[in-house]
């Protein structure tokens, strides 16, 4: 899919509909004198719908709909019949959706699964027809209940990409043919920084049939949780992933200065994240013969779990698919 393609980010105008009014009819039948109320039930406006379909990934589709309206409900009539319901409006949006009220910037909701579904605007009731309204002192009330008006405002949804594990590192680090050497995917890859500048996704295949998801979040720079570079826009997709691999090329001038910078920016966005499992690929280790690597080897601390991998020649690849699906199965 092209890069363009990928939206995560929109503002829609949403409306319910009217609830229809009950009917104050009076039953009329030739022979029936006075045959009292039989006013029926209006229905009630549509509702306003999100729903997740796991075969989208991007909020492209909402970006030339911007106006979300549900049906009215039908007024009731005779003989107590109700009126018919109005149309739901349904919005389908990728898994990891969150709904958020335009004005209060609150979060209405978010979707997780295939088919779930959430009101985010819910239609007026329908009127109560006279027939309800029948009583031993009034037998014959000649009015009925109007329905509920509909509800209107503006939303934003937000996507989060649902991912196994993010790829976070400074832009040129190697993330996007990391990405392309581990799974089918076939993101942009040059040799000059911000190549990538929306996620891709990624499923790796592992051992005996085993599988999981690696996303590509565009690269990060020292104050993007400020707003430098792509800034914030695409730190959100990191918050969904259940492991986030770093990863710093081998000619890097201080390795363990540049983690640093990288763990502050998330720190910065959202403490929560160094909750996370954290792993470290040195990238690019093909530039290096085994002296250099035995002496870089040497400056990184003990307590710091690291893979050194070359995705153009193979090396360490494996290994780590081995430490990511460790990291991702070590609390079953």
């Amino acid at each position: 899919m092209a890069q363009s393609n990928f939206v995560d980010y929109v503002k829609i105008f949403c409306q319910s509909g009217n609830g229809g009014s009950g009917s104050a009819h009076l039953r009329t039948e030739k022979f029936v004198p006075k045959g009292g109320p039989d006013g029926g039930d209006g229905g009630r406006g549509g509702h306003v719908i999100v729903k997740g379909n796991a075969q989208m990934w991007t909020l492209l589709p909402l970006r030339y709909t911007k106006h979300i309206r549900a049906g009215h409900g039908e007024s009731g009539s005779k003989q107590t019949s109700t009126g018919a319901n109005g149309a739901d409006a349904y919005i389908e949006v990728p898994l990891g959706t969150v709904i958020r009220d335009a004005e209060t910037d609150e979060i209405v909701g978010e979707i997780t699964e295939d088919g779930q579904e959430m009101i985010v605007l819910p239609g007026g009731r329908g009127g109560q027809g006279n027939a309800h309204f029948k009583s031993a002192t009034n037998q014959t009330p000649r009015y009925a209940q109007p329905g509920e008006p509909f509800q209107e405002g503006w939303r934003i949804l937000e996507l989060k990409l649902l991912a196994d594990v993010g790829l976070v590192g400074f832009p040129n680090a190697g993330k996007s043919t990391l990405l392309s050497v581990v799974s089918a995917a076939k993101p942009e890859i040059a040799n000059y920084p911000f190549t990538t500048l929306v996620p891709n996704l990624g499923i790796v295949s592992y051992r005996d049939h085993r599988s999981f998801v690696m996303a590509d979040i565009p690269g990060i720079i020292e104050g993007a949780a400020d707003g430098k570079g792509l800034g914030v826009r695409f730190l959100r997709h990191i918050e969904r992933n259940s492991a986030l691999l770093f990863m710093i090329p081998v000619d890097s001038d201080d390795i363990l200065k540049d983690y640093k910078i990288l763990l502050g920016e998330l720190e910065k966005y959202n403490p929560d994240l160094l909750d996370k499992n954290r792993l470290l690929a040195i990238t690019k280790i093909d530039i290096l013969d085994e002296q250099m690597l035995a002496e870089l080897e040497k400056t990184l601390p003990d307590d710091l779990d690291y893979v050194m991998i070359s995705s153009v020649t193979g090396v360490g690849i494996q290994q780590l698919k081995d430490k990511i699906w460790i990291n991702l199965n070590k609390y079953e």
